[in-house]
């Protein structure tokens, strides 16, 4: 399995935390100081989930020198959809202009391991022969559910989109997914929260409810515990299961969901801090996003390179957690 292709949409307007510290009743400095974001990305009106989405998708395309619809499924990894029906990923195909291809569209979603989770059901896909090439997208508004009683999430979150080209390789020695975990514990259920937009709460529970339960709420401690009990032995076996170490792995990419986690994954890790890609100061927690637009960033700086081992890895929302090994 190779990625052959990568793209990224960050939104036009880029929202300095010095906005926030007027929301918030602060003097100027407070919200970076407190929560290490010092910008992030907001969609305007117009940059909708699936707008942002198809954008990072062609650029993916681009980049990977594929023609429109030269691919056999398109993977929907967004936390966060649209609409509930139909799903983003067919949004996505439409506004790509292929909405009378065929090709399959379908959506993912583990929260903010989406991307990862998609990656598996690609390489699954491809082992089985479904497909040999699939365009992975994951796109994120999280402005639009924040709750600006509690800065401390309010504060963190960025908008944006991310995409890949994917393709099978028959060269064992070549590009691969080497290793995967994942593991989840219900128990966490309501450590992070986002309830309306389904068939909990509806329309005749009224629109006060309807409102309350469209901003999402997180217990920050209790998913960095949930997170702390479980990445460790996660990271081990499957690095354990690529033939690799902490020591030995070439790059990092976490899920940027905060400041001290980014910094808790270095400690983690060990080694040259330098291999952790950190991009959280200067984008925020972009949910589902998070994981590969720090992936394109870690390529863009030349830091993916062919041969490299690269370990993806996160928690989500229920509480899941993750640990991918790729070889670039």
């Amino acid at each position: 399995m190779n990625i052959v292709g990568y793209g990224v949409y960050a939104p036009r307007e880029r929202r300095p935390s010095e906005a926030l510290d007027i929301v918030f009743g602060q003097p100027s400095g407070w919200t970076q100081e407190q929560f290490g974001i010092a910008a992030r990305g907001v969609a305007a009106p117009d940059e909708t989930t699936s707008m942002m989405g198809a954008e990072a998708a062609r650029r993916a395309l681009v980049d990977a020198g594929w023609r429109d619809g030269e691919f056999d499924v398109l993977i929907g990894a967004c936390a966060v959809m649209e609409q509930p029906i139909p799903g983003t990923s067919i949004l996505i195909q439409q506004a790509l202009g292929l909405g009378k291809s065929g090709i399959w569209a379908f959506d993912v979603n583990q929260t903010c391991l989406s991307f990862v989770t998609a990656l598996d059901i690609a390489a699954m896909g491809f082992a089985t022969g479904r497909f040999r090439r699939a365009v992975i997208v994951a796109s994120d508004i999280a402005s639009a559910g924040l709750d600006w009683d509690t800065p401390a999430s309010a504060a963190i979150f960025g908008d944006g989109a991310a995409a890949i080209c994917v393709e099978a390789t028959d060269d064992p020695s070549g590009p691969a997914l080497l290793a995967r975990g994942f593991e989840t514990y219900g128990e966490g259920k309501d450590l992070a929260t986002l309830k309306s937009g389904g068939t909990r709460i509806r329309i005749d529970h009224g629109l006060e409810a309807l409102s309350e339960g469209a901003k999402f709420h997180m217990d920050a401690f209790g998913i960095f515990k949930a997170a702390a009990r479980s990445l460790p032995r996660l990271i081990d076996r499957g690095l354990d299961e690529a033939g690799l170490t902490r020591e030995t792995v070439d790059l990092v990419i976490c899920h940027q969901a905060s400041a001290p986690g980014v910094e808790h994954v270095r400690r983690l890790m060990g080694g040259d801090p330098a291999r952790v890609i950190d991009i959280f100061a200067t984008h925020g927690n972009q949910i589902a996003a998070s994981l590969p637009t720090a992936l394109v960033e870690a390529k863009a700086r030349g830091l993916v390179r062919p041969g490299s081992t690269v370990l993806m890895l996160g928690t989500a929302a229920g509480i899941s957690a993750a640990a991918m090994v790729l070889r670039t």
